[in-house]
């Protein structure tokens, strides 16, 4: 009798810690409805009362390794915005080029003499951190400078997106700001639409939505402008142990108690990886980056300062849930099937309330994306829409109305002269209660096949069926996870610089 007792107690105990685990899978999905939900307050939770038109001299700091194909659009958008243009210096640093980003610049330097200047290394190879490093050396040897625009070669301004950046500065609070960079390659295909709605989604929501909470993640690296004395404060330099150089130069200026701030009104356009290796590499550098970054300033998560937000509870849910995502999932995943094995009673509901906040999580943030930013949403809808990937969003469905799945699930066994099992039933559930883990295993089979296979045909199509299937979420995630195992293992810190052709287009 004790004996029993003792046995469903544990056996109780072990069913309430599997639900527990079922429905940490579901903690992003909550932070992430909430944040894009703060979006709507933008106009009360800002620091739009204080902004006015404001035009600091720029030193614009453009690191170039390679940069001939792209470099030259870039420069003359920038010759040509609306600033005044006494108040803007181009500072070109040449990373020891090898192809004619030398003679690019020369022949703008030949037309616009004292706005465009030519900082060339001898020695290369060292990475962007040390590239922007020489050129901000130069750039604060002089007392021109009132603020630093750090940028990549290879995006593109619209003619007011300076002016737009520039007005946050004159808050004497506000020490950097950031623009909302869209992906610009024309022609554009399947990946790149992939990722324009990934950045409505990342900047014009997310980093909004941060802009209300009053701490931001990350100034984006191909647009953020300094204050000269948020630059001199924070050592004149950036951080060159990292991947992340610029997500350590967003903690460090919010550290000094300065704001940090996105406009979704200046916008630049820059051409993204147009396969998944070519997303690999560049996300994989990222969020080792955010390893780096989540072990480098461990002592600031959730503990609550006056001085800045980066400490907050809701920042540190925000950090974490994308930062362990990955794992999260796995968990989630495991905890349905161990529900399934010790109490399949109990895996059914828990299965369909986490399917359930999935459905109004996706529901919410699709559609609040796609309206934010609607010339873009024409352009990316469909990707929009399978974002979570096609198993996910069936998945959703047989949360949401099981009965007319089961039977179309019927009526396909009967149109293949099949009876549904109770084995069938078995093994279909055990799939369902795995998809959250397994769908980044389908992610990592569609690089390998897009990096191995022999036929062109398989790796561009199969390849894109896979992430169609598992979601390119499921990709990020993925590439995550490596991370983990790459910062772990103590990998070698490469900068694999994203190919660009000069195909970007602005609007």
């Amino acid at each position: 009798m004790i004996g029993t007792t003792i046995g469903d107690v544990a056996y109780d105990t072990a069913t309430v810690v599997l639900v527990v685990l079922v429905f940490v899978g579901a903690i992003p999905l909550v932070v992430a409805t909430y944040q894009f939900s703060r979006v709507g307050l933008h106009r009360w939770f800002s620091h739009l009362d204080k902004v006015e038109m404001y035009l600091p001299r720029v030193a614009i700091v453009i690191p170039a390794w390679n940069e001939g194909a792209v470099l030259g659009a870039s420069l003359d958008r920038l010759l040509g915005m609306d600033y005044p243009p006494e108040s803007l210096r181009l500072y070109v640093v040449d990373d020891a080029s090898t192809d004619d980003t030398p003679e690019v610049v020369g022949s703008r330097i030949l037309d616009h003499p004292d706005r465009v200047l030519h900082l060339r290394r001898e020695r290369g190879g060292e990475g962007k951190a040390h590239t922007l490093n020489h050129g901000l050396r130069v750039v604060l040897a002089d007392d021109w400078a009132e603020a630093v625009l750090i940028m990549d070669a290879d995006v593109v301004y619209e003619q007011r997106a300076l002016r737009y950046m520039a007005r946050h500065l004159a808050d004497p609070d506000v020490g950097a700001v950031t623009a909302y960079i869209k992906e610009g390659s024309e022609p554009s295909n399947w990946m790149n639409k992939f990722i324009s709605y990934e950045y409505i989604a990342a900047q014009a929501a997310a980093r909004r939505g941060q802009n209300t909470i009053g701490v931001l993640a990350c100034l984006a690296g191909g647009a953020q402008l300094h204050s000269r004395e948020n630059i001199e404060a924070i050592g004149g330099e950036i951080d060159t142990t990292s991947l992340a150089e610029d997500t350590f130069t967003t903690f460090k200026t919010q550290l000094r108690g300065k704001r940090v701030v996105f406009d979704g009104n200046a916008i630049v356009w820059a051409e993204e990886p147009n396969t998944i290796d070519g997303l690999w590499k560049q996300r994989l550098r990222w969020a080792r980056g955010n390893v780096q970054v989540t072990s480098r300033f461990r002592h600031l998560w959730f503990r609550r300062s006056k001085e800045h937000g980066l400490g907050g509870i809701v920042f540190g849910l925000t950090w974490f849930s994308l930062f362990l995502l990955p794992l999260l999932m796995i968990t989630s995943s495991a905890g349905l099937i161990g529900l399934f094995f010790l109490d399949p009673p109990s895996a059914w509901p828990a299965f369909r309330l986490l399917w359930i906040i999935n459905a109004v999580s996706y529901l919410f943030i699709t559609s609040f994306t796609l309206l934010i930013d609607p010339r873009t949403a024409r352009h990316c809808w469909f990707q929009a829409i399978l974002f979570p990937g096609a198993i996910s969003l069936a998945l959703i469905a047989y949360a949401c109305f099981p009965r007319p799945v089961r039977w179309l699930v019927d009526e396909m066994f009967g149109g293949a002269g099949m009876d549904r099992t109770q084995l069938h039933t078995r093994l279909m559930l055990l799939f369902a209660y795995s998809w959250i883990s397994l769908c980044m295993l389908v992610a990592w089979a569609a690089h390998e096949v897009e990096k191995r296979a022999h036929s062109e045909w398989v790796r561009k199509w199969v390849s894109r069926c896979f992430v169609y299937l598992g979601g390119y979420g499921a990709v990020l995630c993925a590439i995550s996870f490596t991370s983990y195992v790459k910062e772990l293992r103590g990998a070698e810190m490469k900068w694999d610089k994203t190919e660009k052709t000069g195909k970007v287009t602005a609007g």
